[in-house]
């Protein structure tokens, strides 16, 4: 089975959408979000609404991660499966990498940049 699928993708996207609704939010590197996030010219501190913004964006079309996906080798979400997704995004104005893992039902920020490389990865 060529996993993840498109159902499981619109699964984890409304998961994750959900999780950040309740505010149940965590990021794995918060000094490397903030300086993502100069770059991208958001304020750190309005992350949630961010969030909430590109999690109605984005399409299972745009994942961009491994087949199945990777898990996660930080103590925090070890195991976790991760999920990415690359598109041009109409929030932020620019192509981005967004991956993030569900793990105890919080929605773990592991990535949020600008598009660093195209290379293997979907537009």
């Amino acid at each position: 089975m060529n996993r993840p699928s498109s159902k499981e993708l619109s699964q984890k996207i409304k998961k994750s959408r959900d999780a950040v609704l309740s505010s149940r939010i965590s990021v794995i590197n918060p000094v490397i979000l903030a300086a993502d996030a100069l770059e991208l010219d958001y304020l750190i501190e309005d992350i949630g609404a961010v969030l909430l913004k590109l999690l109605d964006e984005v399409k299972p079309d745009y994942y961009a991660g491994h087949r199945p996906p990777q898990r996660s080798y930080v103590d925090k979400i070890k195991d976790s499966e991760l999920f990415a997704f690359q598109w041009k995004s109409r929030t932020l104005g620019s192509d981005i990498y967004f991956k993030f893992a569900l793990h105890r039902e919080r929605f773990w920020l592991v990535s949020l940049h600008k598009t660093r490389s195209t290379k293997g990865r979907k537009r």
